[in-house]
């Protein structure tokens, strides 16, 4: 399916930014928000498949909000920074576990091809009054993974715009994945990881559902 939003020049990722999952992960909360990336090859759209890579073993799921730029911000203002923003759209910051670990950064368990699914469209801003007061879900193979609220963010979508822009010029159709809750695959126990033939859903209020099937690579 065609993606519903423009092929964006960075995606600008938020980790750790749920406190119930800070804990789940036995880190100590952060003090400021933790940046990462993925790369625009990682984008598919709704009803896209999730391909595994073989290269990976443990491919994880993340209910996430996006936030799509609508105009630069470059050292922005909290109170304004909301103001930068066209829409918002679900997200799944899909995860190679073991890759992530191994490498003790994220960049390469975050950006296999496939690994950022978007949809099913993006949101106008004015569609959304607060972004902070959101339900979000993740749904895998009918059952409840991830249920939670933007509202328990820790950093909010206005803190994280502010605190990117005063070192990254943030542009049109930029992505900003403000991270994911409690509940992620790779910290239950016992585990539960994507497979081939999975399906995967993010449901946020107001924004709609997103939903991948899930393929081993061929």
């Amino acid at each position: 399916m065609a993606l519903s939003i423009s092929r964006p020049g960075k995606i600008v990722c938020v980790g750790l930014n749920y406190l119930d999952h800070a804990q789940e992960t036995g880190q100590e909360v952060p003090k400021a928000p933790l940046l990462f990336a993925k790369w625009p090859n990682t984008l598919i759209g709704n009803g896209d498949a999730i391909v595994l890579p073989d290269a990976a073993k443990e491919v994880d799921y993340e209910a996430e909000l996006g936030v799509v730029i609508g105009t630069a911000a470059k050292h922005v203002t909290e109170s304004r920074a909301l103001d930068h923003v066209e829409g918002y759209i679900c997200l799944n910051d899909v995860s190679a576990r073991d890759l992530q670990f191994a490498d003790g950064q994220w960049t390469r368990g975050k950006s296999p091809d496939t690994f950022c699914p978007v949809g099913p469209r993006l949101v106008p801003r004015e569609e959304i009054p607060d972004p902070q007061q959101l339900a979000i879900r993740c749904i895998l193979n009918g059952q409840a993974m991830q249920d939670s609220s933007t509202a328990q963010m820790i950093f909010s979508v206005a803190e994280i715009i502010a605190y990117v822009s005063r070192v990254i010029t943030l542009e049109p159709g930029d992505l900003i994945a403000t991270g994911t809750p409690a509940g992620v695959g790779v910290f239950r126990d016992p585990k539960v990881l994507l497979k081939d033939g999975d399906e995967v859903s993010v449901e946020i209020d107001g924004l709609g559902t997103l939903t991948n099937p899930v393929e081993k690579e061929r």
